[in-house]
């Protein structure tokens, strides 16, 4: 192979690199600190529904879980993100309004370039729930199209505009297991359910089992499922330079 050969696959390679660059959208300002130890005590997870984002006194795993859609017992390496908290605060380019799922992709290119995060994804199989429909059907509302952010509470969650996706992962904390969506109802919905907290005997609320079941017409079924999970590879806890 000659040297003019050579050059021009050196030349395609670099072309085809520049071709495949991120094409995420990034912040247009994004600053993130560690919290002073003195100010250091409740988490304030930030709002959505405007073109920034503020949150304070969060965790490494916190962020992450915001930024790859993933609650922690899907994390796989998750004492590598430590327990220091930080600070951030972020402003969309071009007034675009950040909402759950737009923030994502920006939050993870920050994290990759501040933090020096490196992950990647792997499938197992745990002992879980499958999310299915109820005998006598779904007793879902659809949803109205609020921005609200919702709230997932000990003895209930609000979520104004969720998928059954989106409820099969909110469902995974009170259930103590992973959940995977096999209802095949596809749409947003507003959900409102209300259910005895862990270990409380004298509630007059259902468990969550049967309160699924009672007022969304769905029910938890044990089972294998598989389950993704993020796993860290390497992070740098101390971010870079804003």
């Amino acid at each position: 192979m000659n040297y003019r050969i050579l050059s021009w696959l050196a030349l395609a390679a670099v072309m085809y690199a520049e071709g495949q660059a991120d094409s995420r959208p990034v912040f247009e300002v994004a600053s993130i600190k560690p919290t002073p130890p003195a100010q250091i005590g409740y988490t304030v997870p930030g709002e959505f529904g405007t073109d920034r984002y503020t949150t304070t006194n969060v965790t490494l795993d916190f962020l992450v879980q915001v930024a790859y859609g993933i609650p922690s017992n899907q994390l796989s390496g998750i004492e590598k993100l430590g327990t220091q908290h930080y600070d951030l605060s972020a402003k969309a380019a071009d007034g675009a309004i950040l909402t759950y799922q737009t923030i994502r992709p920006r939050l993870q290119r920050l994290l990759e370039e501040r933090f020096k995060l490196v992950v990647h994804r792997d499938t197992r199989q745990f002992d879980g729930y499958a999310l299915v429909v109820a005998k006598g059907g779904a007793k879902l509302k659809p949803s109205s199209g609020s921005k609200e952010t919702g709230a997932v509470f000990p003895g209930g969650m609000r979520l104004p505009n969720t998928d059954m996706a989106g409820l099969a992962i909110m469902l995974a904390s009170p259930a103590g297991r992973p959940v995977v969506d096999k209802t095949g109802i596809s749409g947003s919905y507003e959900i409102d359910i209300r259910y005895a907290r862990d270990n409380d005997t004298d509630s007059q609320l259902p468990s969550l089992f049967t309160a699924l079941q009672e007022q969304l017409g769905l029910k938890l079924e044990s089972q294998k499922v598989p389950v993704e999970m993020l796993v860290i590879d390497s992070v740098n806890r101390t971010p870079s330079e804003n």
